[in-house]
């Protein structure tokens, strides 16, 4: 800019006759400060050209609900990842579940979705749809958060051997979180998955670890599991059992004596006296077969104050209990109990193929069976069997002694893998040999006087039994610890979570 120029554009301003012009130094001044503005200017512009090319392609695409309160309804209709399939190839769908794993590189995104045991893997590329900022955004969600995600499933070439669905992935168009999880997990699901004997290279969780961070190792493919076999075997054991003309009853968890004998039972106060913790339904069970009930069965909570720390003991568990009014002989139940269980195993193979693949560890160590298992499992090809005619002194006070020899009783145990499942037997119907049993095992006679004469009234002869549900999955799916079959499980170590 030449100095007339510069003159010329300060001319410009209305100047009063006779006021000084300014001299060639403050013109020069004035010169820079103009350039240095027609930069900042130029400088504006380019910056709000970069940012019209930089717009935001994906906006309102992305983001977080922010806290639930339910002030509006979505009518969303969200499709189970485990019905995803390729049939549906080309299909809009909305999923919701949570975040497992998530990779961004360049602009490419991979996620898997997690929806209790299945997994589906999401795919975001950056394009006419998906912006930078909305990869970036997916980036940055921490692990376990739950997320809503809209796309296009899509059929793959090549199975995705990592995800339970292996023929599609989904091409995201929308994804939001619903609940976000802290970015630091105190254990990896992953970790709390894998199983010990899998790869001695990755890493696992040791047990306590695991329960002592219950609500995350339930999250896991294996846990889920786990516990919808656990719901299986309770709905085939109450309908089998209703067909076969039972009655569910629920009985007292609270009791005036113990059910069993013995001292492996928990005391606790009861206004001014004391009362037991029930060790078993057995009493009230009997006394509803006395009420003309003929065929009863409960689910309910079992206590048992032992102090024993093995892997399949626990001080608080579910039990599956019957009994049942029979004809001549207890045969006749122990009968009625093998079919029932047969019938629950091939329920649960039959209908839980998914479960089992994703639960089945097969990890009990040859010291974990008893060798009459093996021995069982190698003659007969079974890991299912009975033995019958325990030592009655080994026995509760109410088992029927054997009428021929008055050492054994009328009772026995069903194993699974080699280990007990079942304990059960005849009952003493007869108040008057009830009691001479009662007072052989130094029972209160006071404390269980209701339950005796409940007998006095006419009983038809009767026998039953007790199922672990915790141990029978255990033992149905090969597992190292009952622990692992308990939601919050109870030993005398632990009463947390």
């Amino acid at each position: 800019m030449s100095d007339s120029e510069i003159q010329a554009g300060v001319e410009g301003v209305n100047l009063e006759d006779g006021e000084k012009k300014l001299s060639k130094k403050e013109l020069n001044k004035l010169a820079r400060q103009q350039k240095k503005a027609e930069k900042k200017h130029q400088g504006a512009d380019t910056k709000t050209e970069e940012s019209t090319e930089e717009e935001d392609i994906s906006k309102n695409k992305y983001g977080t609900y922010g806290l639930i309160r339910s002030t509006e309804r979505k009518e969303l209709e969200f499709v189970n990842v485990g019905t995803l399939n390729s049939s549906l190839d080309g299909k809009e769908v909305w999923i919701r579940g949570r975040l497992h794993t998530s990779r961004v590189q360049g602009k490419t995104g991979f996620i898997v979705v997690r929806q209790r045991i299945f997994t589906i893997q999401g795919v975001l590329f950056v394009g006419a749809e998906v912006s930078k900022q909305m990869l970036k955004f997916v980036g940055n969600i921490s692990k376990e958060s739950i997320i809503d995600i809209f796309g296009v499933l899509h059929k793959v070439d090549q199975e995705i051997v990592s995800c339970t669905q292996r023929e599609v992935e989904l091409h995201i168009k929308q994804i939001f979180v619903v609940s976000a999880a802290e970015p630091r997990l105190p254990l990896q699901i992953e970790d709390a998955a894998r199983r010990a004997n899998e790869d001695a290279n990755l890493a696992t969780v040791n047990l306590d670890t695991r329960l002592d961070n219950r609500i995350l190792d339930l999250r896991t493919q294996t846990s889920q599991a786990i516990f919808k076999i656990q719901a299986g075997i309770c709905e085939i054991f109450r309908n089998a059992l209703s067909k076969r003309g039972f009655t569910e009853i629920q009985t007292p968890k609270i009791i005036p004596s113990p059910s069993e004998g013995g001292a492996n039972v928990f005391e606790v106060s009861y206004f001014k006296g004391s009362a037991y913790l029930a060790q078993s339904p057995q009493l009230y069970k009997q006394m509803a077969i006395a009420a003309d009930f003929d065929r009863v069965f409960t689910i309910g909570a079992v206590f048992r104050a032992e102090d024993s720390n093995t892997h399949r003991h626990m001080t608080e568990f579910v039990g599956l209990d019957l009994e049942m009014a029979f004809n001549f002989h207890y045969h006749e139940v122990v009968d009625t109990i093998g079919v029932l269980l047969i019938e629950i195993f091939k329920h649960l193979q039959a209908n839980y193929q998914h479960e089992i693949e994703a639960g089945d560890e097969d990890d009990l160590s040859t010291t974990n069976e008893k060798a009459l298992g093996k021995l069982v499992r190698e003659k007969y090809k079974t890991d299912f069997y009975i033995l019958d005619k325990y030592p009655l002194s080994v026995r509760p006070f109410y088992t029927m002694p054997n009428a021929e020899d008055g050492r054994w009783s009328n009772s026995y145990d069903m194993f699974m893998r080699g280990e007990e499942i079942l304990s059960g037997a005849q009952r003493i119907h007869d108040p008057v040999m009830l009691t001479e049993r009662a007072k052989h095992h130094n029972i209160d006679l006071e404390k269980i006087r209701a339950y005796i004469d409940s007998f006095r009234y006419g009983c038809p002869p009767h026998a039953g039994g007790g199922i672990g549900l915790e141990r029978v999955a255990m033992l149905f799916l090969g597992l190292s610890n009952i622990r692992l079959c308990s939601l919050f499980p109870r030993d005398p170590r632990r009463i947390t979570p």
